[in-house]
């Protein structure tokens, strides 16, 4: 009765472990002290991708994204350069007894906007989804982790001075 009992507890963390592997995360870092009130236009500066097909939709799915954040792409010369890394990282699966012979495929996007004169990062994001074999269900994802990732993007009236303005007063209203 305890090694089904055991068994089953194992089996179930197994399926809890999967499934938080399989999550999409996504991360956001920016440079706290620029002024993204400055940057309306964006230019594509390049796209690293193992597979040829996923760079027009990386294009397409950033320029979205941004479009939404109010930003205008222009062939050459915008405000922002963007790049988008794309990286995978193929993984060897567990069950409840061990490793197994199963694998499966992680993908990391990561996009950088950096000041087009100055070359200096302003944000960077990454948003990591696993491979699937549905060609669909991995367009999906990439969709859903791009979106994701540029809601977390400051907002044009973004300045240091908003932020310190915000900081101080949390500190005055935790104080009182």
């Amino acid at each position: 009765m305890k090694s089904k009992y055991a068994r089953f507890v194992l089996v179930a963390i197994s399926f809890l472990f999967a499934s938080a592997l399989s999550a999409q995360h996504v991360k956001t870092h920016c440079d706290r002290s620029a002024n993204f009130g400055q940057y309306e236009t964006y230019s594509w500066e390049q796209v690293k991708t193992r597979d040829p097909l996923d760079v027009d939709r990386i294009k397409s799915v950033v320029n979205a994204a941004l479009a939404a954040n109010g930003w205008t792409r222009v062939e050459s010369g915008g405000d922002v350069g963007v790049v988008a890394i794309e990286s995978r990282l193929r993984w060897r699966g567990f069950d409840a007894f061990g490793p197994t012979t199963d694998t499966y495929e992680d993908r990391t996007l990561t996009v950088d906007l950096s000041d087009a004169k100055t070359k200096k990062l302003l944000w960077r994001g990454s948003s990591t989804d696993r491979l699937s074999n549905n060609s669909d269900k991995n367009i999906k994802n990439l969709d859903k982790g791009v979106e994701k990732l540029f809601k977390k993007l400051p907002p044009s009236s973004y300045r240091q001075g908003d932020q310190v303005e915000l900081l101080s007063r949390i500190s005055h209203t935790t104080r009182q």
